[in-house]
C-alpha cells in the first residue's frame, strides 16, 4: 500500500476575475510534515480549505487516499482533520464538554466518545485542564483544544493554519513539540509565517505566491539551497587581505569588521583545515571559522518578495 495519502492536482479557485490559486500541485506522505508558504494573499487559506473539502476547487482535484475528495462518501471524509486560523470552538464549554461534542461529529459513540477525549487529552497536554471552561484558557491551551478537535477521530492528515499565530515564545514552543510529536501518527500540513517554525518542523516545504508554487523542496533539497560557498573567520591579528587571498581554494575574501572577514571559496576546497594550518602558522589569533548559511527567510523573500494578491488568502 503507497504512504502517499493525499494528492493536489492542478488546483485553481477563482474568485470572479482574480485567480487565488492557479496550477498548484504536490503530494503528502506518511509521516511527512508539509510547510505552506507565502507572504499575504497568496492563497494559503484558499487552498487549505480545499485540501479540507469545505471549498470546491474551480478546476484541478484533491486525492485523499487514492479517492476524488468531492466524490469521497463520508467515511472517507473522516481521514481529514483542520485546524482554522481562528479554533472553532465554544468557549462556554468546558473542553471535556466540547471534545465529546466533537467526537459525536466525527461519528464516535458510547464508550469510544470517552476513550477518544482521554487519548487527545492526553496528547495534547490538557488532562490538568480538561474541566476548566474553555473561554476560561489561555490562547496557548485554546490552541490546543483546537488541535485536539482536529486529530479526536485520529485521521491520517491533519491540516493546521497558524496554529502558533498569537502565541509566547513559550506556548510556541509547546506547540511546536506538539507538532513534532504528531507527525509519528499522521502527516501534517502547516501553514505558518514563522519561517524558522517552517524550517525547524516541516519535512518538506511549498512556497507559493500568487496561488502558485515558486518551491518545493524536501529538508535535503532545502538544506542544500542554505548552504553556501563561504566562511565566517574571526582573527585577533588578521594578515594582510593578499596573504589571505593567497591561500588556495580561496576565491574571495572581504571585510565584515575590524576583526572579521567573510572568505569565499571554491565549492571543491576543504578550505577550513587550510585556514587553520595558515592562521595557526602566522600566529593570526584564530577565535572564530564559521561556516556561512543563508536562512529560508532569505530564499523565501528571493521567491517571493512582498507581492500580495486582491482578493482571499
Amino acid at each position: 500500500m503507497s504512504d502517499i495519502l493525499l494528492v493536489a492536482e492542478q488546483l485553481y479557485r477563482h474568485y470572479g476575475r482574480v485567480s487565488a490559486v492557479q496550477e498548484l500541485s504536490f503530494s503528502l506522505a506518511r509521516g511527512q510534515i508539509l510547510g505552506l508558504l507565502g507572504p499575504n494573499g497568496a492563497g494559503k487559506s484558499t487552498t487549505l480549505r480545499m485540501l479540507a473539502g469545505l471549498l470546491v476547487p474551480s478546476a484541478g482535484r484533491v486525492w485523499l487516499l487514492g479517492e476524488d475528495l468531492q466524490q469521497a462518501p463520508p467515511r472517507l471524509r473522516a481521514a481529514l482533520g483542520y485546524l482554522p486560523e481562528q479554533p472553532p470552538l465554544y468557549p462556554e464549554l468546558r473542553v471535556a464538554e466540547y471534545l465529546a461534542f466533537c467526537a459525536r461529529l466525527r461519528g464516535l459513540r458510547g464508550a469510544a466518545v470517552a476513550a477518544a477525549v482521554a487519548r487527545v487529552c492526553e496528547q495534547c497536554g490538557l488532562s490538568t485542564v480538561v474541566q476548566r471552561v474553555i473561554g476560561q484558557l489561555s490562547r496557548g491551551y485554546q490552541q490546543r483544544v483546537g488541535i485536539a478537535q482536529a486529530i479526536i477521530h485520529e485521521p491520517a492528515v491533519v491540516i493546521l493554519d497558524e496554529p502558533t499565530v498569537g502565541l509566547d515564545p513559550v506556548q510556541i514552543q509547546e506547540i511546536r513539540n506538539l507538532i513534532t510529536a504528531l507527525s509519528a501518527r499522521h502527516a501534517l500540513i502547516l501553514s505558518t509565517h514563522i519561517l524558522p517554525e517552517a524550517q525547524a518542523l516541516c519535512s518538506q516545504v511549498l512556497i507559493i505566491k500568487a496561488g502558485r508554487a515558486v518551491l518545493s523542496e524536501t529538508r535535503a533539497g532545502l538544506a542544500a539551497r542554505l548552504h553556501t560557498d563561504s566562511l565566517l573567520l574571526g582573527l585577533r591579528r588578521p594578515p594582510p587581505l593578499a596573504l589571505l587571498q593567497a591561500v588556495p581554494g580561496v576565491s574571495a575574501v572581504a571585510w565584515l569588521d575590524a576583526q572579521r572577514l567573510r572568505v569565499q571559496h571554491r565549492p571543491d576546497a576543504h578550505l577550513a583545515e587550510t585556514l587553520v594550518a595558515a592562521a595557526v602558522a602566522g600566529d593570526w589569533g584564530l577565535f572564530e571559522l564559521i561556516p556561512e548559511q543563508r536562512s529560508l527567510e532569505h530564499i523565501f523573500v528571493a521567491l517571493a518578495g512582498d507581492d500580495t494578491l486582491p482578493g482571499a488568502d
